[in-house]
Parts: structure tokens; C-alpha cells; sequence
């Protein structure tokens, strides 16, 4: 069943509407189908430079006046940068819904790069690149993006390097929007309390305006993985692990099984059968998980944990044992039913928290052009049976396609 509103406008911006009863807040945002990977190697960091450049002033606000709209009516203003997207959004009670529709558009579209501005921010990213770099459990996850991908733009750190951080100036992002900002690869996601025919009027007033651009760009694929074993001595006093290999793009028909199976061996749960193997049974680790992320066209599966030195080749073969569980045993009809159960409750609850619902909905509009109801999805869960799972484990978890890098102590 379609319970939202959808709409084009002239310039290809697309916008998407949920309306959600019992609520006064008004989640909104914009979702650009841009992001590291496609920044060429000298370009490193500056799809995250400029999701930071977009809040220090536009045509017509001074970052003051940007931070304040609408902090100073109890609303939020916040963004992010992936590998395919950079998302501009805010939360503001409904009655303050225009100023957050007039704010992102002058934000997204508007911002004038000012150099002394640009030169503040450079040592606020260089700061969170040593911040990320002391630690470890995020540092090691960013390398190992290069383990698998390796020179490709997706193996290119979302924070870019020190050199090409220092190197941006004003027509670096001028031009960078110019060869990669395309108007029918942008969408508005709206959710709250409100008719979309006041989203639809507030949509063409603020983003009717902004012209129809339609660069040429062609995004490199990602064609040849070839698995690496990487040791690194660090300074650091716990060792830290990682274990994973490419994985299904986002149009596979086998993602959703894949994202269960994820699932089961370390998702969020504490029933997860690495949490029970090392944590639970022998007390190896504080944390530990798995995790799936689909690309356009590949996609990248890990399990991260860190231990102590010494238990590092012990942890090691129990993942192995428990991924040989699942490429060799079936789930029972019990495991599967609780797997599929567990699954549905974990995606009913995601749906719970409409930031997260806003942004899904635009990410889907633009990755699927379409929207898939909850309901839907659930039938799919509910329809996978464990010989398929077993098919999928043996393909994504075969010991000659893992790759493994481990942070080891220097001393």
C-alpha cells in the first residue's frame, strides 16, 4: 500500500512526503546522490568539506545567522557524508516548518564558500581526522575501505587526506558541485503531522527556483576484488580486527537475505551468535559486530572486534567456526522462525524514529525509485527459508574471498 506523496518538479527535484499523526516536529532534508567516491584522488575529502562548508554562509546568512534559525526555536540543523550521499536535514516543531524548507535550500544550494571560513574549517577537519586516527575501532574501519577497494574512490577515506584537506580553496568546491550536482538526482524527504499540500506549495516556493543541472558524470565502477591479509603495529594497547570482503549491491535480489544473515552472526542483538561465541562464552571481547553496506554497483560486509593480543588467532578461528556453521548447517525451523522475528521487530522499531524514516525514504526514492512498504518487506522476510540463507553464506563467506586486517600493539 503507498502511504506517501510523491511529486517532480520542473528541475528534477523530486519530493517525498509521509504524514505521521501524533506528532508536532517536522523531519525534513535533503538526500544528494553524491559523495567521496566521486571525487578523484586530488579531490580526496571534499564532498565532507563541503557538507561542513555548507553551514559557514550563503548568499545571503553569515554562519551566525545559520546556526541560529533554528537552534533558537528548539529545532536542529545536521548533515553527513557517505561514500554515494551527502545529506543536509533538520528537525523544528511543524508551526517552524517554512524557516527549515527556506534554510536547507539556502544551505544546499546557496552556500558562497567564503576563504577565511574555508581556511577555519580546514583545522577543524584536520582535527577530526586525528581524532579518528587515535581510534582505533573507527580507524581501522576507514582502512579497511582501502583493504578492499584499494586505489577505487569507494577505498578513498570519507575525511580525505591531510594534503588534499590543505589544498581546497574556494573554486575547488565551485567546481566540484558544477562536474557532480544534478537537480534529478536530488530529493526532499518530509515526514510529520502536516498535508502534503503545504509541503507541496512550501517545495515549489523555496525549490522551484533552483535551475535544472545535468552534469555528465560517470562514476568509476568497481570491478576486480582481489582478498589481502594486513598486519599493522600501531600505539595502541588492545589489538583491533577486522574481517570482511565485498558484498551485494543495493538492486541484488540476494541483499535482503544477506542483510538477515549479517544479522544473525553480529548484528545489534546481544543474541548474536559472535556476541554469545566471544563475549558471552569466553569473555575475549568488550564489543563485536558485523555490518552490510550496499553500494550502486558492490557493496562491503566486515566484522570488527578488538581483544587482547594474545586471543587475537583464537578469536579468529571461533568466527571462522561460526561462519563454517552457517555455510554448512541449516537453521532450524525454530532458529529461522526467531531470525525472521527478530528481524521484522528490529526494522518496525527503525520505522519508530522519523529522522531515520525521512531519510530512508528519500535514500530509497533515489536509489530504487520506489518505496517499499513495511509490510512488504516483512512478507519477503518471512518467505526466506534456510537453504537459500545456506546458498548465500557459502558464496559471501568463503574462506579464499576473506580479507582480514589487525591492528596489533608495537610493543
Amino acid at each position: 500500500m503507498v502511504d506517501y506523496n510523491l511529486i517532480s518538479l520542473p528541475n528534477g527535484i523530486r519530493v517525498i512526503h509521509k504524514e505521521v499523526p501524533s506528532t508536532k516536529i517536522v523531519h525534513c532534508g535533503f538526500i544528494l546522490d553524491i559523495g567521496s567516491r566521486d571525487e578523484t584522488e586530488e579531490q580526496a575529502g571534499i564532498a565532507h568539506f563541503w557538507e561542513h562548508m555548507a553551514f559557514k554562509g550563503t548568499k545571503k546568512r553569515k554562519a551566525f545567522h545559520i546556526l541560529n534559525k533554528l537552534d533558537s526555536v528548539g529545532g536542529e540543523l545536521n548533515a553527513y557524508t557517505t561514500k554515494e550521499k551527502i545529506c543536509f536535514y533538520a528537525s523544528a516543531l511543524d508551526k517552524h516548518m517554512e524557516s527549515a524548507f527556506e534554510l536547507l535550500q539556502d544551505i544546499t544550494f546557496d552556500s558562497v564558500f567564503p576563504e577565511k571560513q574555508i581556511e577555519n574549517e580546514r583545522g577543524v577537519i584536520l582535527e577530526e581526522m586525528s581524532l579518528y586516527h587515535d581510534n582505533p575501532e573507527d580507524a581501522i574501519q576507514d582502512d579497511f575501505d582501502r583493504v578492499i577497494f584499494k586505489d577505487h574512490p569507494l577505498g578513498q577515506n570519507i575525511l580525505g587526506t591531510q594534503d588534499s584537506v590543505r589544498s581546497f580553496h574556494r573554486e575547488d568546491f565551485q567546481n566540484f558541485l558544477k562536474a557532480n550536482l544534478n537537480t534529478e538526482r536530488v530529493v526532499f524527504s518530509c515526514v510529520g503531522n502536516v498535508p502534503f499540500k503545504k509541503v507541496q506549495k512550501l517545495a515549489e516556493k523555496y525549490f522551484g527556483h533552483i535551475p535544472n543541472t545535468k552534469p555528465e558524470r560517470i562514476r568509476k565502477p568497481f570491478e576486480v576484488y582481489i582478498p589481502e591479509r594486513e598486519v599493522v603495529k600501531r600505539n595502541i594497547t588492545q589489538a583491533h580486527c577486522a574481517i570482511g570482503a565485498t558484498g551485494y549491491p543495493l538492486t541484488d535480489k540476494n541483499r535482503l537475505p544477506f542483510f538477515m544473515l549479517i544479522n544473525i552472526l553480529g548484528g545489534p542483538g546481544m543474541n548474536s551468535r559472535l556476541n554469545l561465541a566471544l563475549r558471552e562464552k569466553y569473555g575475549f571481547v568488550y564489543n563485536v559486530e558485523a555490518s552490510y553496506h550496499p553500494f550502486a554497483d558492490t557493496g562491503l560486509f566486515g566484522i570488527y572486534f578488538g581483544t587482547e593480543k594474545s586471543q587475537v588467532e583464537r578469536s579468529h578461528r571461533i568466527i571462522a567456526k561460526e561462519l563454517n556453521l552457517l555455510k554448512q548447517k541449516p537453521l532450524g525451523v525454530m532458529q529461522l522462525h526467531k531470525a525472521k522475528e527478530q528481524l521484522v521487530g528490529q526494522l518496525a522499531m527503525a520505522e519508530e524514529n522519523n529522522t531515520s524514516l525521512m531519510l530512508m525514504l528519500g535514500k530509497s526514492i533515489l536509489d530504487m525509485d520506489k518505496v517499499d512498504g513495511l509490510e512488504e518487506v516483512f512478507d519477503r522476510i518471512r518467505n526466506l527459508n534456510s537453504s537459500e540463507l545456506m546458498e548465500i553464506a557459502n558464496e559471501m563467506f568463503a574462506d579464499d574471498r576473506l580479507s582480514y586486517l589487525t591492528f596489533l600493539p608495537q610493543k
